[in-house]
């Protein structure tokens, strides 16, 4: 029964290969004994009929096998086969019989897997046809019919002997027209473990049951408070509704003695669904639009809550990054292996804060387990010291008759967990047919048990299946796993205690080389140029998240896209890879973009020193600090900004306001000078777009102020002599007229003397109105209205404060 564990560099020894040859002559001898003789017809009352011959048009009936129940069956249990048949044929199938057959004992692992490839082929061997009573028949099979056939049969009846896995088939015989006599039309091959005593031994064998998806939240998040997520699409609540694939993991893992390994961004992601959440483009007045599977959400993270109490569970890094792109195209980039930390560092918390249990992060899981030496040493940059790998792109050792256990010490620490590639890949294809399924489940359990058959050593054997497996493959894993743990030769455990398990002495320890990685794997890593947007972003990140009052509403959902951007579920997916990391990189220059300086018009400056004032402008909810704003003079010869060829301020803005800033100029010469605005980080880094105006001076040289002051000087000089002068000659006027009346006062008086009455009706001098129209007008006169000031704009440019 044991057998060269198939792996590289792997063979039988020489005394077992002679063993072989001599037995298969041995067993040759009778048979060609048998051939010599060529008996004419077998005696009437055989016990054991003649096998019928096998039909011209090979597999002109399909046989499936649908469920076989149990799969490892125990004395006094009674083995139900069932499925279908189906005439694939032009003609009619008639005289049809559907009955079991038990093949030879497979000992080697690679035997089952050599029958597990031909499992319909009607010229494979197949043993005597158990007994008559033990068959379905069909009359007649029409075709492109199917016809359903269930037959049970006790296990003591099928005359199994020692402990393996035998090659358990369905045949079915029949006639058609144009060859009637009994012939085998179609064959199902698959496999039937026995072993029905508690092996001494047992293997243990721990099964990865993983938590994982792809990436669904964008790095964008509303303007609200709580700041609403925004996923790009909604196929995360269809996996977790009822049903779907996610929510059959959590539904049938929590009853499995297996090792939760979960994506903490996956229970981020569901969690950010409990409240409130959006996808762009939907309608907003959709339900499901705006968050309508709160309570989908909220009943899922229930379920895993309780499907992982008092379970190990393995957190990887957030995001479930690409070690291996990472590894061949990432490192050359600065800041790449900074992602792997920060994603390793938040996974245990993330975790914990909404499972409540404490998470392992020792352990790495490249894709497909697939290594080489940087891979090694990227995986465990972060923390990890263990790195799980694959049996198929991990030499197993030299001389080995068996598999080996799944630790391997590869040096500096570092354990590599190898689990068993046969095991771990039995699940891969559609698993939506029942007779896939079934036959998986056959498969997985045969191999289980002729790897333990192998040998008497105490091994631990890992289990690591695909990373995002259907809800069909799920259902067949729990099959699998429940029909294992219910052997006799399997025992659970956990992959922590697996990894501290003594390691084979004989086993490789070998990293294998970069050249041995596989192709079709590097066909689907990340390209360099990804690992570069994602730098370039974080660069404009750190620029940005200095000026927050608040940080950490960008940092925090910004730092876990750039995770979520060197994701493993984005093999195969390059173009989709491609848009997520751009639109995180075009979001965040969005926002930093809110940040700005007002664009400014040219700017007229008609006097020696005047103020000039720049406007920053914060549309963001909160508020920006630690800016600096600094006007810069190009030509300081002709404009000075407060004595110098440019000025700094601090810069602090409220959410969603504005504020104007203003510098102090001073101009010595006439013309334009352009001035340049731009705002600053306190570490001296230019932020956003710099604003470039010109500034027009006019009329403000030193020569001309002193014209100017002397022009209005001899204004003032000339209206004062003026004045002087109207004074004096108002004064000689005045005492001319005073005289001019005392002579005429006199002469009246003379007349009244001479003449009473006339002097009564004599108004007198005080009470004669001035009636000359060309009278002088007196210094002290009011000027007239000066005209109203125009409400005209000033011109093309800003004119401002002096």
């Amino acid at each position: 029964m044991a057998e060269a564990a198939d792996f590289q560099g792997t063979s039988p020894s020489p005394a077992r290969r002679w063993l072989r040859r001599t037995g298969a002559v041995l067993a040759g001898t009778p048979l060609l004994t048998g051939l010599l003789q060529l008996p004419a017809a077998s005696p009437a009352g055989a016990a054991t009929p003649a096998a019928p011959r096998a039909a011209s048009d090979d597999g002109s009936v399909a046989v499936s096998v649908d469920s076989l129940t149990p799969g490892a069956p125990a004395e006094g249990d009674t083995v139900t086969v069932s499925g279908t048949v189906t005439n694939k044929g032009k003609k009619t199938v008639t005289d049809a019989s559907v009955g079991l057959r038990v093949g030879s004992l497979l000992d080697t692992r690679s035997s089952i897997d050599t029958v597990a490839k031909n499992s319909d082929d009607i010229g494979s061997p197949v043993g005597a046809e158990i007994d008559d009573k033990y068959t379905e028949k069909f009359s007649k099979l029409t075709p492109g019919v199917s016809q359903p056939y269930t037959i049970s049969v006790p296990a003591d009846e099928l005359d199994l002997g020692q402990d393996g896995v035998y090659d358990l088939s369905v045949t079915l015989t029949g006639e058609t027209s144009d060859q009637p006599w009994e012939q085998t039309l179609g064959v199902r091959h698959t496999f039937l473990p026995w072993q029905p005593d508690e092996a001494d031994a047992k293997t243990k064998t721990t099964f990865m049951w993983p938590l994982i998806s792809t990436v669904h939240m964008t790095a964008e998040t509303g303007s609200d408070e709580e700041q609403t997520p925004v996923f790009h699409d909604d196929e995360l609540a269809e996996e977790i509704s009822p049903g779907g694939r996610l929510d059959r993991m959590v539904t049938l893992g929590k009853d499995l003695d297996v090792t939760w390994v979960i994506d903490p961004d996956l229970l981020a992601s569901v969690e950010a669904m409990t409240t409130r959440y959006e996808i762009p483009g939907e309608n907003a007045d959709d339900k499901n639009a705006v968050g309508g599977h709160q309570a989908v959400a909220k009943r899922w993270l229930t379920e895993v809550q309780k499907a992982v109490a008092d379970k190990e569970v393995v957190a990887l890094p957030f995001g479930d990054p690409d070690l291996a792109s990472l590894a061949h195209h990432g490192t050359s980039v600065t800041g790449s292996l900074r992602h792997l930390k920060e994603a390793t560092d938040v996974a245990a918390g993330t975790v914990e804060s909404i499972l409540h249990v404490t998470a392992s992060t020792d352990f790495a899981w490249p894709v497909e387990g697939a290594v080489d030496p940087s891979i090694i040493k990227v995986s465990t940059s972060a923390g990890a010291d263990k790195v799980i790998t694959r049996g198929d792109t991990f030499e197993g050792g030299r001389d080995l008759t068996y598999t080996p256990t799944a630790p391997r010490p590869i040096g500096g620490g570092t354990t590599a967990v190898v689990a068993d590639a046969r095991l771990s890949t039995v699940f891969d294809g559609d698993m939506t047919r029942a007779s896939a399924s079934t036959q998986a489940v056959q498969r997985f359990l045969a191999q289980s048990l002729t790897l333990a058959l192998q040998t008497d050593r105490p091994r631990s054997v890992v289990i690591a299946p695909q990373r995002t497996p259907s809800a069909a493959q799920a259902q067949t894993m729990a099959e699998a796993i429940g029909a294992l743990q219910d052997s006799t030769w399997s025992q659970p455990q956990d992959l922590t205690a697996a990894a501290k398990s003594k390691p084979d002495p004989d086993a490789g320890t070998e990293v294998p080389p970069a050249s041995a990685y596989p192709k079709s794997l590097r066909k689907q890593e990340l390209p360099r140029s990804a690992f570069e947007q994602i730098a370039r972003t974080q660069e404009k990140l750190d620029r940005f998240k200095v000026i927050l009052s608040n940080p950490s509403r960008v940092v925090t959902p910004f730092g876990r896209a750039l995770n979520r951007g060197m994701a493993a579920s984005w093999r195969g997916r390059p173009a989709e890879a491609a848009i997520y990391r751009s639109g995180v990189e075009t979001y965040l220059d969005t926002l930093s973009s809110q940040v700005r300086l007002i664009e400014k018009s040219d700017t007229k400056l008609s006097g020696r020193s005047a103020t000039i004032p720049v406007t920053v402008q914060n549309n963001l909810v909160q508020g920006v600090e630690h800016l600096v704003l600094r006007l810069t003079s190009t030509n300081p010869t002709r404009l000075e900004i407060d004595g110098n060829a440019y000025e700094e301020q601090p810069i602090a803005v409220s959410g969603g306001h504005s504020q104007s800033v203003k510098f102090t100029t001073n101009a010595n010469a006439n013309g334009r000078a352009t001035v340049v605005a731009q705002l600053y980080t306190q570490d001296g880094r230019p932020y956003g777009q710099p604003v470039t105006f010109d500034v027009k001076v006019t009329e403000i040289t030193a020569t001309v102020m002193l014209v100017i002051g002397g022009g209005v000087l001899l204004l003032v000089l000339a209206g004062f002599r003026m004045y002087t002068q109207r004074k004096r000659a108002a004064a000689r006027q005045a005492e001319e007229r005073e005289q001019e009346n005392a002579a005429d006062a006199a002469d009246a008086d003379a007349g009244d003397a001479k003449n009473p009455e006339a002097s009564e009706m004599r108004p007198t001098q005080e009470s004669a109105p001035d009636t000359r129209e060309d009278a002088p007008e007196q210094p002290s006169d009011p000027a007239p209205d000066t005209a109203p000031e125009s409400a005209d704009p000033s011109g093309t440019g800003e004119r401002v404060d002096r």
